[in-house]
C-alpha cells in the first residue's frame, strides 16, 4: 500500500478524554474513532490488525478441530427465559422490542443459542466430541465505558461451546481450550497468565481467566513470579491426547495465580515471599465448564450408549478479539507510538523515502516495494512529499515492526537502511538482503500450521 493512496488519519494531538496508552496510541493512529459512548468505527489501520488477530484466532481453533460457525447479534428473549438468565443478566443486556412486540437482545454471548442449535439437529452420542465457535459483534450495557476497545459496550469477541457426553470429556475440552489459548496469545507476542478465576454470569466451578499483566489493567491479581518463566513455545501438542493437554494445563496452573475474587490470602502465604507478587491485570480470555446447566433446563440431550436421554456436558470458551488489540498495545509501545509484533502487524514493513521525486531513490523504494509483495508481504510505502521526520514519526507512531529508509547518501554505497522498531537498531544493506531479510522474519509467523501438526481430528476438518 503506498501511504498517499491509504486513508491514515493520524492526529498530533491527544484527545483530553483518552486515559489509558492504548486508547490514546489508538486515536492518533488513526485506528479508530469514537461514535458514542463504548461504541467505535473501526478505521482501516485498525480493521487490518484486527482481522490479523481474528485470523490467529481461527488458525489455532481449527488447529484443534473446533468447528467455524456464525450466530446473530439479535437474539430471542424466549431463549433466555428458557435457561433462567433473561432476568438474572442484569441491566448490561440491552432489550429491545420488534415491531410484532416480540421481546429481543443484543446478544451478550451465546449459550442459549448454541445450545437451542445442537438440541435443534444433534441426538446420538456418536456424535460427540463437539465444539463450535463463533466470531462475533456483542454487546453489554457498560455503565461507565472507558479505555477505548478495552471496555466498551460493542466488542469483537470469539466463543465457542462444547458438547460432550461426560464430564471427563468435557474436562479434556477445557483443557484443550486452554492449550489453544496459550498457542494464540503467544502467537500474538503475548503473555498471557491462566489465573482461577470467578465464573459470573455463565456459570460454572471451573474457570480461568487469561490476564497480561500492564499497570492500566482492571483486575488486581496475585500470583507466584515463577509463572513468568513458563512458555508454551513451539512445542506441538496432540490435541487428541488427554494425558497431553492434562499435562499443558498442570503446568500452567500449579502455581498459585488468582483473580481478587478467588484469591486466598491463607494459600498465597504458602507461596516463598520472594516469589510473591501482586499487580493489574488485562483480561483477554475465559474458559467455562458448566456441565449441565444449560443442557438439563434446555433439554439438550442425546440418546446415550444405553439407548436413554443423557443430557450433555458443555463449556464455553471466550477470547476478547477487539480487546486483545488494546491489549498489545498496553504491552508493547513506547513514547513515541506502538510497537506491533510480527504476528499481527498490519504490515509487514514500512519503506520511507527520504527524497520523494529523486529518480534513484524513487527507482529503489518501487524495487523493495515489488520483490516485498512477490515474497507475499504487504508493506507500507511512505511516498509523501513530506519532510523525513515527519515520515519517521509518522512509522514509529504506528508501529510497524521493520523500517527500510532510503535516501540518495545510503544509494551511493549501494545501501539502504533496515531499522527494527522494537530494539531501534539499524543496519546497513543492498536492497536485496533488505527483502531477504524481511521475508526471512515473517516466515516465522506464517499462518495455519502444516495438516501433519495438526490432531487428526483437525486435519480432517481443515481438509
Amino acid at each position: 500500500m503506498r501511504l498517499s493512496r491509504y486513508f491514515l488519519p493520524v492526529l498530533k494531538e491527544t484527545p483530553a478524554d483518552a486515559q489509558i496508552v492504548s486508547h490514546r496510541l489508538m486515536l492518533r493512529a488513526g485506528m479508530i474513532k469514537q461514535q458514542t459512548a463504548g461504541i467505535y468505527s473501526w478505521l482501516p489501520l485498525g480493521f487490518k490488525v484486527l482481522k490479523n488477530i481474528e485470523r490467529i484466532v481461527h488458525e489455532e481453533q481449527q488447529r484443534a478441530g473446533h468447528i467455524p460457525m456464525l450466530m446473530p447479534t439479535i437474539q430471542p428473549a424466549e431463549l433466555w427465559q428458557e435457561s433462567g438468565r433473561y432476568n438474572d443478566y442484569g441491566r448490561e443486556m440491552l432489550r429491545i422490542e420488534d415491531r410484532h412486540g416480540r421481546d429481543m437482545l443484543f446478544g451478550p454471548t451465546n449459550e442459549e443459542m448454541i445450545t437451542d442449535i445442537f438440541r435443534s439437529h444433534v441426538s446420538s452420542y456418536k456424535d460427540l466430541p463437539l465444539t463450535l465457535y463463533h466470531i462475533q459483534w456483542k454487546f453489554r450495557d457498560e455503565v461507565r465505558p472507558r479505555f477505548g476497545v478495552m471496555r466498551g459496550r460493542e466488542f469483537y469477541m470469539k466463543d465457542g461451546y462444547n458438547f460432550d457426553l461426560t464430564e471427563d470429556a468435557a474436562l479434556h475440552a477445557y483443557n484443550r481450550h486452554l492449550v489453544t489459548y496459550l498457542r494464540t496469545y503467544e502467537r500474538m507476542g503475548l503473555q498471557a497468565i491462566p489465573m482461577r478465576a470467578d465464573s459470573g454470569a455463565i456459570g460454572g466451578d471451573n474457570t480461568h481467566e487469561f490476564l497480561v499483566l500492564a499497570e492500566t489493567g482492571e483486575s488486581e491479581v496475585f500470583y507466584d513470579a515463577r509463572i513468568e518463566d513458563i512458555r508454551l513455545g513451539g512445542r506441538e501438542i496432540d490435541y487428541d491426547n488427554v494425558d497431553e493437554c492434562r499435562g499443558v494445563l498442570d503446568e500452567f496452573t500449579s502455581l498459585y495465580a488468582r483473580t481478587d475474587e478467588t484469591h486466598e490470602d491463607a494459600i498465597f502465604a504458602e507461596v516463598p515471599e520472594q516469589h510473591r507478587r501482586s499487580a493489574r491485570g488485562i483480561e483477554v480470555g475465559q474458559i467455562f465448564y458448566f456441565g449441565t446447566k444449560y443442557s438439563e433446563p434446555m433439554g439438550a440431550t442425546v440418546q446415550g450408549p444405553d439407548g436413554k436421554p443423557v443430557p450433555v456436558h458443555m463449556g464455553s470458551h471466550g477470547i476478547g478479539v477487539s480487546r486483545l488489540l488494546g491489549a498489545i498495545i498496553e504491552a508493547s509501545h513506547d513514547d513515541n507510538g506502538i510497537i506491533w509484533p510480527e504476528g499481527v502487524t498490519p504490515f509487514h514493513c514500512g519503506i520511507v523515502n527520504l527524497k520523494q521525486g529523486d529518480a534513484d531513490t524513487d527507482a529503489a523504494c518501487e524495487t523493495l516495494y515489488v520483490e516485498l509483495c512477490k515474497h507475499g508481504l504487504e508493506p507500507l510505502y511512505d511516498d509523501r512529499d513530506e519532510r523525513a521526520g515527519g515520515k519517521f514519526a509518522t512509522m514509529d507512531l504506528i508501529g510497524l515492526p521493520w523500517r527500510i529508509t532510503v535516501g540518495p547518501r545510503g544509494l551511493k554505497n549501494g545501501v539502504v537502511e533496515l531499522t527494527s522498531r522494537k530494539t531501534g537498531e539499524s543496519e546497513e544493506m543492498s536492497v536485496e538482503a533488505a527483502v531477504a531479510k524481511v521475508a526471512e522474519i515473517y516466515a516465522l509467523h506464517k499462518g495455519l500450521a502444516h495438516p501433519e501438526m495438526m490432531s487428526t481430528r483437525a486435519f480432517h476438518t481443515y481438509i
